[in-house]
């Protein structure tokens, strides 16, 4: 089989991190491929943000967690002890920037299957960067106001056994004449 095909038919998402940081290598081959997602008439609106910080991502960890529709335990950890955290935001003022941030996600979490690293694509980056101290950080980052959080992406090597998939369910496609 297609090795590209084998990749995103095995790709998993990733919930326990090793504590050990992935390299500079892995990371730029994947931070590479994300920015050749595909985007509407190629105008590229998205921007990756890298934090390798422990404590910056410890903090926006529960920050993250404070999003969730649902009470959970203060300890509990959205990034999964990921050492490498990667926000996807886009320019909302190009009207495709929910479109073109997600395929960027896509991307990224395949590319890091793709060189061996774990990830998991996790949610609440828009509401984040709907509060004002969204806003703030988007200015503290140098990034325009305009750009809006589409979600994130941990990554890190696995520390547990990637799952099995779920059966594919029988009416997935449906073809039409």
């Amino acid at each position: 089989m297609n090795e590209t095909i084998e990749n995103l038919k095995t790709r998993r998402s990733i919930r326990k991190f090793k504590d050990e940081q992935i390299t500079d290598e892995e990371l730029q081959t994947i931070l590479e491929a994300g920015t050749y997602a595909p985007t509407a008439r190629g105008l590229q609106s998205p921007k990756i943000v890298v934090i390798q910080n422990p404590e910056t991502i410890k903090e926006l960890s529960a920050w993250n967690r404070s999003f969730f529709p649902v009470d959970v335990p203060d300890d509990m950890d959205p990034f999964y002890g990921a050492k490498t955290l990667l926000i996807v935001l886009a320019d909302g003022e190009i009207p495709t920037w929910k479109e073109d941030g997600s395929s960027v996600l896509a991307v990224l979490v395949n590319a890091a299957h793709a060189v061996g690293v774990g990830s998991c694509w996790i949610h609440r980056a828009y509401d984040e960067f709907q509060s004002e101290k969204g806003k703030e950080l988007l200015k503290e980052w140098g990034i325009p106001e305009t750009y809006e959080g589409i979600g994130h992406v941990v990554l890190g090597y696995p520390d547990m056994e990637a799952p099995e998939p779920l059966p594919r369910k029988e009416d997935y496609i449906c073809f039409v004449d």
